[in-house]
């Protein structure tokens, strides 16, 4: 799957990262191709977290670069990011325990909002626009992920796959270009993980929007991905369909531990 540049949504260029004397990546580079479902995978310890942190601004690389719909993200700030239509979810849930599944997903919404503080503080009429509009955003993302009859319950009190559903809610409730997925498999159950693949599937299809995916469940990943980038000791080992990848013997090395077959 070989893309021209109208068709690359993400483009990962040389990235290095060091820590300290550790090369946590090593001039990775790869595209992701629009309204298509990206893979990354690799054994624990291969950068796909670290690379995800960049992605999102959390960490600073040291070489390379990030481009997005043909602009460098690299001085983008973080709070920038869903606002340019990059959305995250977290391996490990990042959500607000104790405020309500409404209000959850209105986050992500809240992040696209472009009143400032002071009119927020005013309720200027601007602001109760935005607020009904995002209301209204969370109510559509609800009924979506069949969230709506515990809108109003607090988050963390739910089971941890509905929580999973609900940080995935706030993530679209952005309305992001790129949606990056941080191993969504953890913790699920045998059906919950294939809802989770028709939705991601689903997601692509019907709302045309990038996924970038980092899963150690290679099920799930072989049968949602269109594309797979596949690391080890923080470089890229390997690219193509999952047919290709789960052929290559980088890649079974690299699982197994030993020669490829």
């Amino acid at each position: 799957m070989r893309n021209d540049a109208s068709d690359c949504l993400l483009a990962v260029k040389g990235i290095t990262v060091r820590f300290g004397g550790i090369v946590a990546l090593d001039g990775v580079s790869f595209d992701v191709p629009r309204n298509k479902v990206c893979g990354l995978i690799g054994p624990n310890g291969a950068g796909k977290t670290t690379l995800f942190n960049c992605l999102s601004r959390l960490y600073a690389y040291q070489e390379g670069d990030l481009v997005f719909e043909g602009n460098s993200i690299s001085n983008t700030p973080v709070h920038s990011m869903a606002t340019i239509g990059i959305g995250r979810t977290f391996q490990n849930l990042a959500m607000f325990k104790t405020m309500s599944v409404r209000h959850n997903v209105m986050v992500g919404a809240h992040a696209r909002s472009s009143s400032g503080f002071l009119a927020n503080m005013l309720k200027v009429g601007q602001v109760r626009d935005e607020e009904a509009q995002m209301n209204q955003r969370a109510d559509e993302v609800m009924k979506y992920l069949k969230l709506t009859d515990y809108a109003e319950r607090p988050a963390g009190e739910l089971p941890f796959g509905i929580q999973k559903r609900v940080e995935f809610g706030r993530a679209l409730a952005s309305q992001p270009k790129l949606l990056l997925l941080d191993e969504p498999a953890a913790g699920l159950n045998h059906e919950e993980l294939h809802d989770l693949g028709e939705l991601i599937k689903d997601v692509r299809d019907r709302m045309g929007i990038t996924v970038l995916l980092v899963e150690h469940h290679m099920s799930l990943v072989m049968s949602v991905s269109d594309w797979i980038v596949a690391l080890n000791f923080g470089k890229k080992i390997a690219e193509g369909t999952p047919e290709q990848i789960q052929k290559h013997p980088e890649v079974i090395r690299a699982y197994l531990g030993g020669e490829a077959a």
